[in-house]
């Protein structure tokens, strides 16, 4: 009788992470009070060359360097989110190099930032995931320059990138004005996937489906906002705060309000019936109750609450435009392949800050 052989199970990363993707972040509130706790972010004299800090909650900061000449710089890391470890490295790089194009800008040079098991996980898969990063940094046109790691309970990728822009074509979240019309790049329900996928409740089509969106680089929808010109007053891209919760960070940035058209907002074919079966991340109920003092959600249901607050993980861009180059900036959206081009409310001269979803 031959010896009997054993099959061995494949590793799921997703094992391995207590919260999938950008739902793994602070939560909105958390961040907030720690914010609130630290003296020293701010400087005592303000650097007129540091166009964008902290203080709007922007996507990334951008200093001058000269009168033509300002660099983007940014960071952004989270633990596994699909169990393909190639995939994972290129949505984390994908994820990263978006704040860079929310700002206008181009991504130059990225750094690896890696926590890893040494004792739990083999290196080998460690290498994939840095493989999948370097495929997307160079699909971007930038560089990887070296990088960092330390050995970790919990997995954890990304990078901190470097971009260029010029220091009058900077897109920011706080140039949005009354009237604006919202435009969104991107389906959302990501965060209602990928923790069905953590439940074994996700199909393969689904996930596949879901790996397409967020390795889909915003390089488009920068293009098209660049193209369109000054008629775009405001961007930001939606990840872990949510659609509502990016939207309330350009509101209060811009002193505007907004209306947001519940039926306009682009949905992931399959993610309803996911919400109908329980499947919200814990971030996307922190980022609802985040939100819901500043949001009117008037009759809608429950579930399309959590949806519009869902948890993303590189997620598209949301553009503030002039309504007479709305059309334009569709079109410039569409021709530069970006997977949506959907106009999904408008801006307002009520109290700043606030969301009236219809």
């Amino acid at each position: 009788m031959g010896a009997m052989t054993t099959v061995e199970e494949p590793i799921r990363l997703t094992r391995f992470s207590h919260g999938a993707g950008c739902a793994c972040k602070l939560s909105p509130a958390d961040l907030h009070t720690v914010l609130g706790m630290v003296n020293g972010l701010g400087a005592a004299t303000p650097d007129p060359d540091l166009l964008v800090g902290f203080d709007t909650s922007d996507d990334a900061a951008v200093y001058r360097l000269r009168d033509d000449l300002a660099i983007v710089v940014t960071t952004d890391f989270f633990t596994p989110i699909v169990d393909d470890p190639f995939d994972w490295g290129r949505i984390a790089a994908t994820n990263a190099l978006s704040d860079v194009y929310a700002m206008g800008g181009t991504p130059l040079l990225a750094l690896n930032l890696v926590a890893w098991p040494r004792e739990g996980l083999p290196f080998d898969l460690l290498a994939r995931v840095l493989d999948g990063g370097a495929e997307v940094l160079r699909a971007a046109g930038a560089l990887v320059g070296g990088g960092h790691s330390i050995d970790d309970a919990e997995p954890k990728y990304g990078l901190a990138v470097v971009g260029t822009v010029h220091p009058d074509h900077v897109l920011t979240n706080s140039g949005a004005r009354v009237g604006d019309v919202l435009v969104l790049t991107k389906p959302i329900g990501l965060g209602v996937i990928s923790t069905a996928l953590k439940r074994d409740a996700a199909t393969d089509a689904l996930v596949a489906r879901a790996v397409d969106v967020m390795t889909t680089l915003n390089a488009g929808a920068r293009d098209a906002a660049v193209e369109v010109g000054d008629a775009v007053h405001a961007a930001t891209d939606v990840t872990g705060f949510g659609l509502l919760g990016h939207l309330r960070e350009l509101c209060a940035g811009s002193g505007v309000a907004a209306v947001v058209d519940a039926a306009a907002v682009p949905v992931i074919d399959g993610v309803r019936d996911l919400l109908a079966a329980g499947m919200v991340a814990g971030g996307t109920q922190r980022n609802h109750a985040f939100v819901s003092d500043s949001v009117d959600f008037g009759t809608l249901p429950e579930s399309e609450q959590m949806l519009l607050a869902d948890a993303q993980t590189s997620g598209g861009l949301l553009l503030a435009v002039d309504p007479a180059a709305a059309d334009a900036l569709v079109a410039a959206c569409t021709a530069h392949g970006t997977l949506a081009a959907s106009l999904i409310g408008h801006l307002t001269a009520d109290t700043p800050g606030t969301i009236a979803v219809t």
